[in-house]
């Protein structure tokens, strides 16, 4: 996401003392030297000293600095973990350890550590403790809500460093789709079916990159699948919302699907970002001059104007230099039908696709740049 300097927000301080915001600025070359978030920290502090300044009310100033320092905890946490993809699974925190479904979630926990990739959970019991059960502790990650019941971390991560507690939902929601490289449901309650439909929003709208979705039930399972059909029926097709929507989410059966379709994802595509008006997909194989040229024609609704061009680096993401040897695709995205944007990706990820002839193990470096 772009920065924007909120140049009302200078110019109210410049009004009242001009020598404020040199002053601020002042102080943070001091900490950080050199940083190019000055700027950035810089609108963060005139925005608390503007909320000072009006000293409306006690209780919007406790939850800025609660939240605040949630976040700021949260970041610094989390920094060890940088350059891992993760796996966010929810479900019920009352499937007892004799259903079916939790050995299913202590498996997929295990697969996923297999595949070297670390588990998110809410850590707390059910499907949430076997999922880090299968895992393990240096393959889990908790990020716990203190609430006066259930709520308690699981023997995993309790205790550990791999265990961030969150006093407000939405801080702690937040970070359950920031560092999610994809996401895994398993039937639950209230919980769970807020995060599966707050997670399709948020991609369908753009908000959070597009992500793997991957709805899992236990064989014979009609959780998810009565889900569906409500959507279809009552979304879909009152045109709530668009049809290619539904290809946003799948629904598999067993742990071996869900763990494919995640693999699979990721087998040649690595990340997304948007540079100006420029949507850019890095990839870990160049495409073929074929599969270009389909391109062209099969997903043209995709851009707005001009065609698909593939590139390599060639410096415009000047922060993110570490990705210099993936190949580029770059259309000018209309950012509205994400669901073709999945069916691109998957297209992408066809071997037959590929420049090369024989792929070679990608690298699955995680990318911090989200598309926000």
């Amino acid at each position: 996401m772009p920065y924007q300097p909120n140049d009302l927000l200078s110019r109210h301080f410049q009004e009242s003392g001009p020598d404020l915001i040199s002053q601020v600025e002042a102080q943070l070359n001091r900490v950080s030297p050199n940083s190019p978030n000055i700027p950035i920290y810089r609108d963060m502090i005139l925005t608390v000293l503007r909320m000072a300044q009006e000293d409306h009310n006690r209780w919007n100033a406790k939850i800025t600095l609660q939240a605040l320092r949630e976040l700021e905890q949260a970041f610094r946490v989390l920094e060890q973990f940088k350059g891992r993809r993760k796996v966010t699974v929810f479900g019920s925190a009352r499937t007892p350890v004799e259903h079916p479904l939790y050995a299913m979630a202590r498996e997929l926990g295990a697969a996923l550590a297999h595949s070297d990739m670390m588990v998110i959970t809410g850590a707390g019991g059910g499907i949430m403790a076997a999922a880090h059960e299968g895992a393990g502790r240096d393959h889990s990650l908790g990020f716990n809500i203190t609430l006066p019941f259930e709520q308690h971390a699981n023997p995993t991560v309790d205790g550990t460093n791999n265990l961030l507690p969150f006093h407000f939902f939405f801080t702690r929601k937040l970070f359950f789709v920031k560092e999610a490289d994809a996401l895994v449901l398993c039937p639950g309650g209230f919980g769970t079916l807020d995060e599966a439909l707050e997670v399709l929003t948020l991609i369908q709208t753009g908000k959070s990159p597009l992500v793997p979705v991957v709805l899992l039930d236990a064989p014979g399972g009609t959780f998810w699948q009565v889900a569906m059909d409500f959507i279809r029926q009552q979304l879909e097709d009152n045109r709530y919302i668009l049809p290619t929507d539904m290809k946003l989410m799948r629904l598999v059966y067993s742990v071996e699907e869900a763990v494919e379709q995640i693999n699979q994802f990721y087998s040649n595509f690595h990340s997304s970002r948007w540079l100006k008006r420029q949507f850019v997909i890095r990839m870990h194989h160049k495409l073929n001059d074929q599969a270009l040229e389909h391109m062209q024609e099969a997903f043209a609704d995709l851009c707005l104007s001009d065609q698909f061009h593939q590139h390599a680096y060639n410096g415009e993401e000047h922060d993110e230099a570490q990705f210099s040897h993936l190949a580029r695709l770059a259309f000018a995205f209309n950012a509205r039908t994400h669901g073709r944007l999945r069916e691109l990706i998957d297209y992408i990820n066809l071997p037959e696709n590929w420049a090369d002839s024989k792929p070679q193990a990608t690298q699955r470096a995680r990318e911090p740049s989200k598309v926000i």
